[in-house]
Protein backbone atom coordinates (compact mmCIF):
# COMPACT_ATOMS: atom_id res chain seq x y z
CA UNK A 1 0.00 0.00 0.00
CA UNK A 2 0.95 3.54 -1.08
CA UNK A 3 1.41 6.41 1.52
CA UNK A 4 3.10 8.44 3.87
CA UNK A 5 4.08 9.02 7.49
CA UNK A 6 6.18 9.68 10.30
CA UNK A 7 7.92 8.06 13.10
CA UNK A 8 9.85 9.77 16.09
CA UNK A 9 13.20 8.61 16.91
CA UNK A 10 15.16 7.91 20.20
CA UNK A 11 16.41 11.83 20.58
CA UNK A 12 13.07 12.96 19.58
CA UNK A 13 13.41 13.86 16.17
CA UNK A 14 10.12 13.41 13.52
CA UNK A 15 11.05 11.77 10.40
CA UNK A 16 8.99 11.22 7.06
CA UNK A 17 8.43 7.49 5.53
CA UNK A 18 7.24 6.84 2.02
CA UNK A 19 5.45 3.66 1.25
CA UNK A 20 6.22 2.83 -2.13
CA UNK A 21 3.83 -0.57 -1.87
CA UNK A 22 5.15 -3.83 -2.45
CA UNK A 23 4.89 -6.92 0.22
CA UNK A 24 7.39 -9.10 1.79
CA UNK A 25 10.60 -8.50 3.48
CA UNK A 26 11.53 -4.74 3.30
CA UNK A 27 13.74 -2.84 0.77
CA UNK A 28 14.36 0.29 2.38
CA UNK A 29 16.16 3.18 0.42
CA UNK A 30 18.15 5.51 1.39
CA UNK A 31 18.79 8.95 -0.89
CA UNK A 32 21.77 11.25 -0.98
CA UNK A 33 22.86 15.14 0.28
CA UNK A 34 20.18 17.41 -0.11
CA UNK A 35 17.57 14.59 -1.76
CA UNK A 36 14.79 13.54 -0.49
CA UNK A 37 12.96 9.25 -0.50
CA UNK A 38 10.37 10.64 -3.77
CA UNK A 39 13.40 11.08 -5.58
CA UNK A 40 13.45 6.79 -5.52
CA UNK A 41 10.23 7.13 -6.85
CA UNK A 42 10.71 5.24 -10.58
CA UNK A 43 13.11 2.77 -9.42
CA UNK A 44 10.70 1.83 -6.01
CA UNK A 45 8.15 0.95 -8.33
CA UNK A 46 10.26 -0.93 -10.41
CA UNK A 47 11.23 -3.19 -7.22
CA UNK A 48 8.07 -3.72 -5.24
CA UNK A 49 7.59 -6.91 -6.99
CA UNK A 50 10.76 -7.72 -4.52
CA UNK A 51 9.34 -6.88 -1.63
CA UNK A 52 8.16 -3.98 0.35
CA UNK A 53 9.48 -1.04 -0.70
CA UNK A 54 9.53 2.32 1.85
CA UNK A 55 11.71 5.61 1.55
CA UNK A 56 13.28 7.51 4.52
CA UNK A 57 13.48 11.28 4.08
CA UNK A 58 17.02 11.47 6.24
CA UNK A 59 16.68 14.26 9.01
CA UNK A 60 17.01 17.83 7.52
CA UNK A 61 15.80 16.32 4.17
CA UNK A 62 12.51 16.20 2.16
CA UNK A 63 9.66 16.45 5.50
CA UNK A 64 11.52 15.36 7.79
CA UNK A 65 12.41 17.43 11.57
CA UNK A 66 15.95 19.70 10.67
CA UNK A 67 17.56 18.68 14.03
CA UNK A 68 20.90 17.50 14.38
CA UNK A 69 23.51 15.82 15.61
CA UNK A 70 24.41 15.84 11.67
CA UNK A 71 26.63 12.52 12.37
CA UNK A 72 27.36 9.40 10.10
CA UNK A 73 26.54 7.34 13.21
CA UNK A 74 23.14 9.40 14.29
CA UNK A 75 21.70 9.31 10.61
CA UNK A 76 22.24 5.48 10.27
CA UNK A 77 20.53 5.38 13.76
CA UNK A 78 17.61 6.60 12.01
CA UNK A 79 17.04 4.30 9.24
CA UNK A 80 17.82 1.77 12.08
CA UNK A 81 14.84 2.61 14.13
CA UNK A 82 12.94 2.83 10.58
CA UNK A 83 13.81 -0.71 9.75
CA UNK A 84 13.36 -2.07 13.27
CA UNK A 85 9.76 -0.96 12.89
CA UNK A 86 8.95 -3.11 9.56
CA UNK A 87 11.69 -5.99 10.07
CA UNK A 88 14.72 -7.29 8.66
CA UNK A 89 15.03 -6.47 4.86
CA UNK A 90 17.62 -4.98 2.13
CA UNK A 91 19.10 -1.45 2.61
CA UNK A 92 19.69 0.04 -0.56
CA UNK A 93 21.30 3.96 -0.42
CA UNK A 94 22.75 6.21 -2.97
CA UNK A 95 25.91 8.25 -1.47
CA UNK A 96 25.48 9.53 1.58
CA UNK A 97 22.86 6.74 2.17
CA UNK A 98 24.90 4.10 0.74
CA UNK A 99 27.35 5.58 3.85
CA UNK A 100 24.39 5.51 5.89
CA UNK A 101 23.37 1.83 5.05
CA UNK A 102 26.51 0.33 5.22
CA UNK A 103 27.01 1.49 8.82
CA UNK A 104 23.56 0.10 9.54
CA UNK A 105 24.61 -3.35 8.04
CA UNK A 106 28.00 -3.35 10.41
CA UNK A 107 25.63 -2.22 13.34
CA UNK A 108 23.03 -4.32 12.86
CA UNK A 109 23.73 -7.84 10.98
CA UNK A 110 20.35 -9.17 12.42
CA UNK A 111 18.82 -6.25 10.73
CA UNK A 112 20.04 -6.29 7.37
CA UNK A 113 20.07 -9.06 5.15
CA UNK A 114 21.77 -7.38 1.74
CA UNK A 115 22.99 -4.04 1.17
CA UNK A 116 23.46 -2.14 -1.87
CA UNK A 117 25.81 1.11 -1.84
CA UNK A 118 25.76 2.79 -5.21
CA UNK A 119 28.81 5.41 -5.58
CA UNK A 120 30.09 6.69 -1.75
CA UNK A 121 33.34 5.60 -0.17
CA UNK A 122 33.93 5.11 2.91
CA UNK A 123 37.38 6.78 3.56
CA UNK A 124 37.42 10.59 1.77
CA UNK A 125 39.79 11.62 4.32
CA UNK A 126 42.38 12.29 1.45
CA UNK A 127 40.39 14.16 -1.15
CA UNK A 128 42.49 17.59 -2.35
CA UNK A 129 41.67 20.64 -1.35
CA UNK A 130 38.58 21.37 0.84
CA UNK A 131 35.59 19.98 -1.09
CA UNK A 132 33.00 20.60 1.28
CA UNK A 133 33.77 24.25 1.34
CA UNK A 134 33.58 24.33 -2.39
CA UNK A 135 29.96 21.90 -2.24
CA UNK A 136 28.87 24.77 0.47
CA UNK A 137 29.65 28.11 -1.45
CA UNK A 138 28.05 26.63 -4.77
CA UNK A 139 25.38 25.49 -3.01
CA UNK A 140 25.08 28.40 -1.15
CA UNK A 141 25.56 30.49 -4.90
CA UNK A 142 22.03 29.50 -5.82
CA UNK A 143 20.01 32.10 -6.73
CA UNK A 144 17.12 31.25 -4.31
CA UNK A 145 14.15 31.35 -4.49
CA UNK A 146 13.73 29.98 -7.80
CA UNK A 147 10.61 30.85 -10.33
CA UNK A 148 10.10 27.37 -11.55
CA UNK A 149 11.38 23.89 -11.08
CA UNK A 150 12.27 24.78 -14.71
CA UNK A 151 14.85 27.09 -13.35
CA UNK A 152 15.89 24.57 -11.00
CA UNK A 153 16.56 21.88 -13.28
CA UNK A 154 18.85 24.50 -15.36
CA UNK A 155 20.55 25.54 -12.15
CA UNK A 156 21.62 22.15 -11.36
CA UNK A 157 21.58 20.45 -14.45
CA UNK A 158 25.39 20.67 -15.09
CA UNK A 159 27.49 18.87 -16.35
CA UNK A 160 25.38 15.84 -15.93
CA UNK A 161 21.45 16.75 -16.47
CA UNK A 162 20.30 14.54 -14.59
CA UNK A 163 21.50 16.25 -11.19
CA UNK A 164 19.00 19.51 -12.53
CA UNK A 165 15.99 16.68 -12.78
CA UNK A 166 16.94 15.07 -9.25
CA UNK A 167 17.18 18.50 -7.78
CA UNK A 168 13.66 19.49 -9.59
CA UNK A 169 12.03 17.32 -6.86
CA UNK A 170 13.76 18.53 -3.51
CA UNK A 171 11.82 21.68 -3.50
CA UNK A 172 9.12 23.90 -1.18
CA UNK A 173 6.61 26.32 -2.79
CA UNK A 174 6.55 28.94 -0.77
CA UNK A 175 4.37 32.39 -0.98
CA UNK A 176 8.05 34.18 -2.99
CA UNK A 177 8.82 30.51 -5.01
CA UNK A 178 10.94 27.47 -4.62
CA UNK A 179 13.03 27.00 -2.02
CA UNK A 180 15.38 23.95 -1.27
CA UNK A 181 14.33 21.81 0.76
CA UNK A 182 17.57 21.15 2.81
CA UNK A 183 19.39 24.04 4.36
CA UNK A 184 22.96 24.37 2.77
CA UNK A 185 24.28 24.83 6.73
CA UNK A 186 23.09 21.59 7.58
CA UNK A 187 24.41 19.84 4.41
CA UNK A 188 27.63 20.95 4.82
CA UNK A 189 27.57 19.73 8.58
CA UNK A 190 26.90 16.58 7.43
CA UNK A 191 29.33 16.32 4.60
CA UNK A 192 32.06 17.84 6.88
CA UNK A 193 31.92 14.29 9.31
CA UNK A 194 32.79 12.32 5.89
CA UNK A 195 36.11 14.43 5.61
CA UNK A 196 37.20 14.15 9.04
CA UNK A 197 36.26 9.93 9.40
CA UNK A 198 37.51 7.14 8.04
CA UNK A 199 35.35 4.11 8.00
CA UNK A 200 36.89 1.12 6.93
CA UNK A 201 36.07 -0.86 10.72
CA UNK A 202 31.74 -1.07 9.53
CA UNK A 203 33.09 -2.44 5.49
CA UNK A 204 35.24 -5.08 7.82
CA UNK A 205 32.28 -5.49 10.41
CA UNK A 206 30.02 -6.16 7.25
CA UNK A 207 29.21 -9.88 6.21
CA UNK A 208 25.79 -10.14 4.50
CA UNK A 209 25.85 -10.02 0.61
CA UNK A 210 26.67 -6.53 -0.53
CA UNK A 211 26.55 -5.08 -4.32
CA UNK A 212 28.50 -1.64 -4.70
CA UNK A 213 27.45 -0.16 -7.64
CA UNK A 214 29.99 3.02 -8.67
CA UNK A 215 29.85 5.54 -11.71
CA UNK A 216 31.87 5.88 -14.53
CA UNK A 217 32.31 9.46 -13.44
CA UNK A 218 32.64 8.90 -9.70
CA UNK A 219 32.79 10.86 -6.84
CA UNK A 220 34.88 7.90 -5.16
CA UNK A 221 38.66 7.51 -4.85
CA UNK A 222 39.90 5.70 -7.41
CA UNK A 223 39.64 1.80 -6.53
CA UNK A 224 38.26 2.34 -3.17
CA UNK A 225 34.98 0.76 -3.87
CA UNK A 226 36.73 -2.26 -5.11
CA UNK A 227 38.82 -2.40 -2.03
CA UNK A 228 35.36 -2.33 -0.20
CA UNK A 229 34.17 -5.27 -2.14
CA UNK A 230 37.01 -7.37 -1.53
CA UNK A 231 36.62 -6.56 2.12
CA UNK A 232 33.51 -7.97 2.38
CA UNK A 233 32.86 -11.81 2.12
CA UNK A 234 29.62 -11.92 -0.19
CA UNK A 235 30.23 -8.97 -2.15
CA UNK A 236 30.49 -7.83 -5.86
CA UNK A 237 31.89 -4.25 -7.32
CA UNK A 238 30.23 -3.04 -10.47
CA UNK A 239 31.29 -0.02 -12.60
CA UNK A 240 28.53 1.05 -14.80
CA UNK A 241 29.93 2.68 -18.07
CA UNK A 242 28.31 6.09 -19.11
CA UNK A 243 27.31 7.20 -15.27
CA UNK A 244 27.92 9.88 -13.25
CA UNK A 245 27.43 10.22 -9.68
CA UNK A 246 23.51 9.30 -9.59
CA UNK A 247 23.63 5.82 -11.26
CA UNK A 248 20.23 5.12 -10.52
CA UNK A 249 18.97 8.21 -13.24
CA UNK A 250 19.89 5.06 -15.73
CA UNK A 251 17.34 3.31 -14.78
CA UNK A 252 18.05 0.19 -17.46
CA UNK A 253 21.74 0.00 -16.32
CA UNK A 254 20.80 0.03 -12.44
CA UNK A 255 18.16 -2.33 -12.63
CA UNK A 256 19.86 -5.08 -14.75
CA UNK A 257 22.25 -5.48 -11.62
CA UNK A 258 20.07 -4.81 -8.72
CA UNK A 259 17.08 -6.91 -10.00
CA UNK A 260 19.33 -10.11 -9.94
CA UNK A 261 20.95 -9.14 -6.61
CA UNK A 262 18.24 -9.03 -5.14
CA UNK A 263 16.16 -12.31 -6.80
CA UNK A 264 19.65 -13.78 -4.81
CA UNK A 265 21.86 -11.94 -3.36
CA UNK A 266 24.58 -14.86 -1.99
CA UNK A 267 25.26 -15.69 -5.32
CA UNK A 268 26.87 -12.49 -5.28
CA UNK A 269 30.71 -13.14 -3.93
Amino acid sequence: MEGRRSVRTSDGVYLAVVEFGGEGPPILLLHGLMGRATTWWSIARALRPYGRVLGLDARGHGRSQAAGPWTTDRMARDAEEVLARVGPGVVVGHSMGGLHALALAARRPDLVRAVVVEDMGVDLTGLPGDPVGAATAWFGAMPQPFASREAVRQAFGHPRIEFGDYMAECVDERADGLHLLTRVRDASAIAAGWVREARWADVDAIGCPALLIEAEESVVPEGQMAEMARRIPHARHVRLPGTGHLVHADEEAYLAVVEPFLKSPREWR
